[in-house]
Formats: C-alpha cells, structure tokens, sequence
C-alpha cells in the first residue's frame, strides 16, 4: 500500500485560490494537510498561502479571521511579506470603516518583517479618508517624511480629504505645495480641484485651472472634468458657454459620457427651451452616446414640470423598448406630479402598479403616496397606505403624520382614527409627541375623547403603553 502523499504549499495555494466559500476558505487554512502521516511537524505555508486567505478573509469583511492570520503570519519567521500585502490589509480595514484597526496593522508592519514606505502611507491615508478620519490623516502626513517623499498618490489623497471636509482653501495650499516639490500634477489632482471650484461656485477659476492643466502642466481634461464644469455652467444659466464646453471635448476626443448630455437637456428644460431637447437626443446618438437612466428620467421630469404626463408615461415605455429597466425615481416623479395636481386617482393606481412594471416602492414613493391622499382628505386611503408602509418598516414624515392626525380628529372620522392609533402603535411610532397632537385635538371633541378613551384602553390590554398620555 503506497504512503499517502502530504499536501504541499502550492497545492494548498491552488485548493484555496479555487475555494469560493472563504468559510470554507479559513478551515482549510487552517487544516490543510489533515491525513498527514506525521501530525508533529507543522505545516510550511508559503507567501502565496497567506495572500491568498488574506485577500479572501478581507473581501468577505471576516476581520477576525484575518487577524488571527496575520497574528500567524507574525511568528511565522520564515516568511517575509510584502508591502503590497499590508497596503491590502489596510484598505480592507478602511472599507470595513475600522480606522483604528488599519492604524494598528500599519504600526506594526516592522514586526513582520517589512519596512513601511510611502506606497504603504498612501494606503493607510485613503483609508483613513474613506473613514472620515481627516484629523489623523494630518497627523500621519505631519510624519510621512519618515517613511519616503510624498508622491502625487499623496497628493491626490490629501487634496480629495481636504476638499471633502470642507477645507478647500487647504486643498489649494496642498497644491502649491505639491508643484513646489516638483512632484507633477495628475488629472485626479485637477478633477478634484475643478470640482472644488464649481462647488465653491468658484467657475471662473475652474475654468483657468482647466485652462493650466493643458497648457502649463500637460495634463488632458478629462470627461469627469468636462462633466464638472458643465453643470457648474448650467447652474449659473452660461448654457452657451456649456455647449460651447461640450463641443470642446469632442475635438479633444474625450469620450462624452451622458451624463453631460443629460446636464445640458436638464438645463434646457428648465430654461423653458424644451423645443431643443430632441436636437441633443439625436446628438446623442449620432455621436454613439445612448441615452441611459438618468437622461430618461431627466425627461420625465421635464415633462412632469409641465404635467405632460401622456409624455412622461411614453418615456418610460421607449426605456423599456431601448432596453433599459425604469427605476423607483422614475416613477416617484411621476407619483409627486400627479399629486401635486391633485389627480390621487391614477397616482394611486400607477403606485399599485408599480411591481407588475418590475420596481417595488421605496419608502420615498410611500411617503408621497401618503402624504398626497392625506392632503386630498382621502382618509380612508391614506390610512390603508400608512398600515401597509409601518408593516414594511417604513415611517412617514414627523409632521405630514401630525398634520394627518390632526385632519383626521377634526374630521371626526372616528372608525378610522382608532385604525390609525392601532397601526401607529404596531409600528413602534407613537411617542409623547404624536400623543400631544392627538390629545389636544381630541379635548376639545367630548364625542371623540370618549371614542379615544376606548381606543387607548383596548391597546392597553394589548401592550405597555408608556408613552400614551391619560385622556
């Protein structure tokens, strides 16, 4: 009988590479050689075990797991890892938005036997970016000579930091900075930048920074850039100068995406200019632009503002046939339209419709759908609605339910009031503030007092009611 023959590293590392199930992934890891004839002499892993189960653990957010390999990876002296290993190890840390965790792995990089550089800083700021930590990203960057000169990945972190936390002034000094240390600018430096600027309102500036980039530094706009100025542009009402923009990029050969497209039709409608929007369509098209979802319902919104709903509905069926799937914005649009015009009839069929077109209601189209019944005085219907919004986890607005509660007890729709009392109080929303309303409505009503006074004591038998006040 032949021996059995001992599982090597390199058919670990295949068997784990081609492990889907990271579970089963970690047990394997941690067993892999279980008919081995001499149980005593521990199993040598090799580099590629360990990435392998690293990546896998990081990618599924078992962190638990991956810190009890890399606690083994720690003693296992043979091995000497790679920076690239640790920058991964971090960025996991950073997406599971464990900050002090990544801080941790990077401090103690050197106990594994691999010195950090800056390549390993970079992966620790974005990180720490992701998690909103900007404060300890000024602290890393306070010692990162220690570990190599900054380079324009740092750069580019720092700046997109500091242009998120509101700090743009800073993302323009960590600029100057970085041209003085002759590190060179890259487009994602000036994306942000541009797009600090347009959201400063800063447009002319934008536009000169856009202007430099090409011109002073070498660096081609891209669509992101293009796509920044442009509705930067349209906001101010310079449409012409956003077209002028967008015709730009077509000689520069930039790829226009739709999303400049859609800026521009957006603008033109609520410019009152809707006669052009066929134009940009077919531009679209000829320039092998499709149009996609946001541009339909961009449509769809034009033609809701002028309450062309036969339009709108012809929008979501040319989507259909164009291959695309309308979403819950596209009909919430609609549903907020219809409302606003009064017309609950069909808004409350087209949002009973909504799952046989293939879009469930968010809690967005609930809302609309309650708040529009409760303003058109359908009582009945919005109470039906309400129940079956509580029932999905959904609440309304805090003050559309007070203003509801309050038209419903003056109404003197008494069946109905106790419904809503019974729903509110299964969902978990009555509180001391919903009871203040109805209470000081109800006061005034001895006929409906007394009918809510049989209300709260049926709902007592049923539960604690701690916060309801005594009528």
């Amino acid at each position: 009988m032949s021996a059995v023959k001992p599982v090597s590293s390199f058919r670990l590392a295949s068997l784990l590479r081609r492990e889907k199930d990271p579970s089963t992934a970690i047990k394997l890891f941690r067993n892999p050689d279980p008919v081995s004839t001499n149980p005593s002499r521990p199993f040598r892993y090799s580099l590629l075990c360990y990435d392998i189960i690293i990546t896998k653990l990081g990618r599924s957010k078992m962190f638990d797991e991956l810190d009890q390999v890399l606690l083994q990876l720690k003693s296992d002296t043979r091995i000497v890892p790679t920076e690239i290993l640790f920058c991964n190890v971090i960025s996991y840390f950073g997406h599971g938005r464990l900050p002090s965790r990544a801080l941790h792995v990077f401090d103690e990089m050197p106990q594994y036997r691999c010195k950090p550089t800056v390549k390993s800083v970079n992966s620790l700021l974005n990180a720490l970016l992701k998690c909103g930590d900007f404060d300890k990203m000024k602290e890393i960057l306070s010692k990162i000579d220690k570990f190599g000169d900054p380079d324009a990945c740092t750069y580019n972190i720092l700046i997109h930091g500091c242009s998120l936390s509101g700090r743009f002034d800073d993302a323009l000094m960590l600029f100057d900075e970085m041209v003085k240390r002759k590190v060179k600018p890259t487009s994602v430096t000036f994306g942000t930048l541009i797009h600090g600027f347009c959201k400063n309102s800063m447009v002319k500036e934008a536009l000169k920074m856009k202007h430099d980039m090409l011109k002073v530094y070498g660096v081609s706009p891209t669509a992101h850039i293009y796509a920044s100025l442009v509705k930067a542009l349209c906001q101010i009402g310079e449409l012409s100068l956003a077209f002028k923009l967008k015709d730009e990029a077509y000689e520069g050969k930039i790829n226009v995406d739709s999303a400049i497209f859609s800026t521009l039709i957006s603008s033109l409608i609520k410019a009152a200019r809707s006669d052009e929007v066929s134009g940009i369509l077919e531009e679209m098209r000829a320039k092998g632009c499709k149009p996609d979802t946001v541009t339909y319902n961009v449509l769809i919104n034009g033609f809701c503002v002028e309450n062309d709903f036969e339009s709108a509905y012809r929008v979501l069926d040319e989507m259909v046939e164009e291959g695309l799937k309308p979403d819950v914005i596209s009909y919430n649009m609609i549903l907020g339209a219809l409302f606003r015009i009064q017309n609950w009839k069909e808004a409350t069929y087209l949002f009973e419709d909504m799952p046989r077109r293939g879009c469930v209601p968010d809690i967005l189209s609930y809302r609309i759908v309650f708040d529009g019944l409760s303003e058109a005085l359908q009582f009945e219907e919005a109470e039906v609605i309400l129940e079956e919004m509580l029932f999905k986890g959904y609440k309304p607005r805090r003050d559309r339910l007070e203003r509801f509660l309050q038209r419903l007890c003056e109404s003197g729709k008494l069946e109905i009031l106790g419904k809503v009392i019974r729903s509110l109080h299964r969902g978990n929303v009555v509180d001391a503030d919903v009871w203040s309303v109805i209470m000081s409505t109800v006061s005034k009503e001895p006929v409906i007092s007394d009918s809510i006074d049989l209300v709260l004591n049926t709902l007592k038998e049923e539960g604690p009611l701690s916060t309801m006040p005594q009528c």
